[in-house]
């Protein structure tokens, strides 16, 4: 067989996306909570206030909380090895300063591990995705004050000392690159400047942006070692995007602007999280952006002791780059980049390359020597559900089958890939634009965009689809 016979087959999902009851149990406001829904390519708005005129998607999301043993029988039908999902930090300490945790908080996670590992299905943890305390922004504008390594710490070590033996894989970041985009800033970072009510647009600083991914690069390592001390048998993964990008022509320009946006954009923070050290060319890059990272005496040292074990990314698609300012511009996942003329696109505009898959590993893979895990992949489409009540996505099956088929070149091509979970294996809230129409499930949700509907799970076509190459180890597409 092409996959290990230990492959994590799987899929994924993020605690803003789909749980819902935003305020049920102790939970406080994350910086999710106040963000209302949006439209295609268009900005949410920042809505601290609450104010009831507005649609909160994360409020109710897909009410998981409540439905949590109901989507994971869903998941061991599909016969699931893994399933990727964050705690919400505001469940386990609401505004992020409290000295004890909340009980319900960790109960509920507790269960929902457990729900997991009835099933043997492994847990794969995001620690922070997108949902810090919102409070935290508002105090210390985010990351950008040092502050926040010892409130994450405080909460990272209490969840891996809480499911020790139970959880053995962790991300302590999610995509933590997408600050390099800079309306990244607010959903990575929990920074806000100017006063701005539209975190997409609002002005941006990149001082603070680059300072702010130095704090995560330092919590991250402490958080590595201290994961280690507590269990030898952690695994920590590094989780960016990967940001496939060819360069637009053969000329001499386009190739710099490539290497550019590969440095920015694939290599720095796996650079910082698994070498542990800023690469030589950081000091370039931010020169160029007038950036001037500011180190405390043991930040060197600390780094260089909290490497990660393994290199988990997200891929959707890939782009161009090139040195001329006039060419179209394509949008897709928090980047805005140049258009391949030669690649299709979803109906959101994120250009579809499996084979940019395959060529994104073999490039990871030699880089880094790392075992990989793909933690994010998938089809965002209008799913219709037809008149006898079935969802016939044989795009969204075409697409994963392209991609798995990606992956399993790039094993043959001897890249160490251990797993894969796609991104939505059920219908959730789209984290740009907090619309349920852009479908990336299995199982579909019955909810529209205005919030109606009745939250029934109904199995897509691709549910038995993806049963089947789970079933097979990948071997039958």
């Amino acid at each position: 067989m092409t996959f290990k016979e230990d492959f994590l087959w799987g899929g994924a999902t993020a605690a803003n996306q789909l749980e819902g009851a935003w305020n049920v149990d102790g939970k406080g406001i994350s910086i999710s909570d106040v963000c209302t829904s949006g439209t295609r390519y268009k900005s949410k708005q920042i809505i601290p206030d609450l104010n009831p005129a507005y649609e909160y998607p994360s409020h109710e999301a897909i009410d998981h909380y409540h439905r949590y043993k109901e989507d994971i029988a869903l998941f061991a039908q599909m016969g699931f090895k893994v399933y990727r999902f964050s705690i919400a930090w505001t469940r386990i300490y609401p505004t992020g300063e409290e000295d004890k945790p909340n009980e319900a908080g960790l109960q509920f996670y507790d269960n929902l591990i457990d729900e997991c590992l009835k099933y043997n299905i492994e847990p794969l943890v995001t620690v922070s995705h997108y949902e810090m305390p919102y409070i935290l922004t508002e105090k210390y504008n985010g990351w950008a004050s040092r502050k926040m390594i010892d409130l994450y710490l405080k909460y990272f070590e209490t969840i891996v000392r809480r499911y020790k033996g139970k959880v053995k894989y962790w991300l302590p970041f999610n995509e933590v690159n997408s600050a390099v985009a800079k309306f990244g800033a607010f959903l990575s970072q929990g920074i806000l400047n100017g006063g701005s009510k539209d975190f997409m647009n609002q002005v941006d600083i990149p001082q603070l942006r680059f300072q702010a991914l130095h704090h995560q690069f330092v919590a991250q390592a402490k958080a590595t070692k201290l994961a280690h001390e507590i269990d030898e048998n952690n695994k920590i993964g590094s989780m960016t995007i990967y940001a496939t990008t060819y360069p637009m022509t053969c000329k001499p320009e386009d190739m710099l602007a490539t290497q550019h946006m590969n440095r920015l954009m694939n290599y720095l923070c796996p650079d910082v999280m698994i070498r542990g050290e800023y690469p030589t060319y950081a000091e370039s890059l931010y020169k160029d952006l007038g950036v001037e990272i500011k180190f405390e005496d043991n930040d060197k040292e600390l780094l260089k002791e909290g490497t990660v074990d393994f290199f988990a990314f997200s891929y959707y698609m890939s782009s161009c780059a090139t040195a001329d300012p006039n060419v179209e511009r394509v949008e897709g996942n928090i980047l805005t980049n140049v258009k391949n003329p030669n690649l299709e696109t979803s109906e959101w505009g994120w250009q579809i390359d499996p084979k940019g898959l395959r060529y994104s590993l073999n490039e990871i893979y030699d880089r880094y020597q790392l075992p990989i895990m793909l933690v994010e992949n998938g089809l965002g489409a209008n799913d219709i559900m037809e008149e006898d009540g079935s969802i016939q996505d044989d795009y969204r099956i075409d697409y994963l089958r392209e991609h798995i088929q990606a992956m399993k070149d790039a094993t043959e091509d001897g890249v160490d890939l251990i797993g894969y979970t796609t991104w939505g294996c059920i219908d959730l809230v789209s984290a740009s634009t907090g619309e349920m129409a852009k479908r990336y499930g299995f199982i579909y949700v019955d909810k529209d965009d205005e919030g109606k509907g009745t939250l029934n799970r109904i199995k897509k076509k691709s549910f038995d689809w993806y049963k089947q190459v789970i079933e097979t180890n990948g071997e039958k597409l």
